[in-house]
């Protein structure tokens, strides 16, 4: 059992410090921002894995309830293989800080969650005061969308169910049929991905473990990544210039092309648009996605042997 906690340890930590700078510093995210937010999951879901097998075996080293309820469907030759029997000190700290760290983690996605719901409640009802009855002719038979008398151009999408998309009469006035479509079909690809709980989760590991390399990579990461993924989503139905083109109607009184840091990822979508990166074969793309999907099953791998050996 010890060794089973030391080699859980080893795979948190290096998924936790290392790997994420290597991959925060590789160039193929950017033409695959799909697979890359899939193996930014895969290596936040080995670093929980870690973290909840580790503290299964040590709370059942730790507790005699907890042993017997987790290893009652199991031979005697199992639970003998796991030597549960005599728990040292530092097993006894490990379950405290890892039952500690569950809480905070499941406090901080509720938390998360929580406020989420009350800016959605708030928007909603902003929303019914300014928004005014819908225009004929609009090309919203895809799905709900809200117009909002507004000067300036802007379009979003509101998670919910369904999941409602907001354009304002600035954005309307500016952009052109093609561009709309644009721009709509941009923020239909965020709502069809659900990438709403994708944020959600990424922020609340960031807001509550702010020093771990991980979360805090994945946090930014994935701010960034969905984007791209939106943004391809809208090229490959209307278009790389016309895409490029209604982002920048939409941000030109943002400062869509400075050198601001909050407007940088504004530029580079703009022109990764106009200059799009060669993309991963299909070969390499099925080999990426494969990999990262079976990082997860180590952890499962090293809590689970010690029981494969017993089992006659």
């Amino acid at each position: 059992m010890t060794v089973c906690l030391l080699l859980l340890s080893v795979v948190a930590v290096t998924a936790a410090v290392p790997v994420p700078r290597v991959l925060t510093r590789a160039k193929w995210p950017e033409r695959e921002p799909v697979v890359a937010l899939w193996a930014w999951q895969c290596l936040v879901a080995t670093v929980l894995l870690c973290c909840l097998t580790a503290l299964a075996l040590s709370a059942a080293a730790v507790f005699g309830t907890v042993r017997a309820q987790l290893f009652a469907p199991a031979p005697p030759a199992v639970t003998a293989a796991y030597d549960l029997s005599a728990a040292s000190p530092w097993t006894t700290v490990l379950t405290v800080l890892l039952s500690c760290g569950a809480a905070w983690t499941t406090a901080m996605l509720g938390r998360e969650l929580a406020e989420a719901r009350r800016r959605r409640t708030r928007a909603r009802a902003h929303l019914r005061e300014r928004a005014p009855d819908l225009p004929a002719g609009l090309p919203a038979a895809r799905g709900p969308l809200l117009v909002l008398e507004e000067e300036y151009p802007d379009a979003w999408w509101m998670p919910g169910s369904p999941p409602q998309l907001i354009v304002t009469t600035g954005a309307l006035q500016r952009l052109t049929d093609h561009q709309l479509d644009a721009v709509l079909t941009h923020e239909r690809g965020h709502a069809r991905a659900r990438h709403d709980w994708l944020l959600h989760l990424s922020t609340a590991l960031a807001t509550g473990f702010p020093r771990i390399p991980l979360f805090a990579h994945f946090c930014d990461q994935t701010h960034r990544l969905v984007e791209l993924s939106a943004d391809d989503t809208a090229s490959r139905r209307c278009g790389h210039l016309t895409t490029a083109l209604a982002l920048i109607e939409l941000n030109q009184h943002r400062g869509v092309l400075s050198c601001a840091s909050s407007h940088r990822l504004l530029g580079e979508r703009v022109e990764r648009l106009l200059e799009p990166p060669p993309r991963l074969g299909r070969h390499h793309r099925a080999l990426t996605t494969a990999a990262a999907a079976l990082v997860p099953l180590v952890p499962l791998l090293i809590t689970f042997a010690p029981g494969l050996k017993a089992l006659p």
